[in-house]
């Protein structure tokens, strides 16, 4: 169900802006839906993480408001080639966890 999607160019110049795109199918339920009668349990992801190397690159905390398959958009910039660790949280603590990898020249 929660299936990562992570959009990014191999390669890059050193400094030169990269845009990272991520997407997770997730059904960010709030618990408030109806469906058949019965409540729809709140399944929601809270915090998105980018780590370079192990270190925060980018976070983003979400909230009920967000859509459903949450796209999120960054730019960054490297240096040297790059380990990258995308991960998603979910509010009861289970994870979703990508990685992808740029080279830099």
């Amino acid at each position: 169900m929660s299936t990562p999607r992570i959009r990014m160019p191999a390669s890059a110049r050193a400094g030169e802006p990269v845009e990272i795109r991520t997407l997770i199918d997730h059904p960010m339920e709030t618990g408030l839906r109806q469906q058949n009668g019965q409540t729809v349990p709140r399944k929601m992801i809270v915090r998105f993480e980018a780590l370079a190397d192990g270190e925060l690159l980018f976070a983003a905390d979400l909230r009920n408001g967000t859509s459903a398959n949450p796209y999120l958009a960054f730019i960054a910039r490297f240096e040297k080639a790059t380990a990258l660790t995308f991960v998603w949280r979910e509010e009861d603590g289970r994870e979703y966890r990508a990685t992808q990898r740029i080279s830099v020249s």
